[in-house]
């Protein structure tokens, strides 16, 4: 997590006492999609490093077709995982990369 745990470290404020409109996006949790695949929620994720990390982590994962990290620095960013892959596995590819499924 480029060595910042960004919710103590970095004094964030929690996304629910936020006014800004980039970080109160709506809850997505993880959810079968047809057209994109399923989408989880992230924590931790705080730069490009972070996104290249946990794209290239689930990437390796056996039965995914295609991988997308949307970062929201300072708030839930979203990964898309496309393919028959397992949630199990995709969940334990991210905490291997050293961040959280919400």
């Amino acid at each position: 997590m480029c060595g910042t745990n960004n919710r103590e470290d970095l004094n964030l404020t929690p996304t629910q006492d936020s006014s800004c409109a980039c970080c109160s996006t709506p809850t997505i949790s993880a959810q079968p999609s047809e057209a994109s695949g399923t989408v989880y929620e992230l924590e931790g994720l705080t730069c490009g490093h972070c996104v290249q990390t946990v794209e290239e982590s689930v990437r390796a994962v056996a039965g995914v077709d295609s991988v997308t990290v949307t970062l929201v620095a300072g708030s839930t960013s979203t990964l898309t995982v496309a393919g028959p892959a397992t949630q199990e596995t995709i969940r334990a590819a991210v905490v291997s990369a050293g961040y959280t499924v919400l």
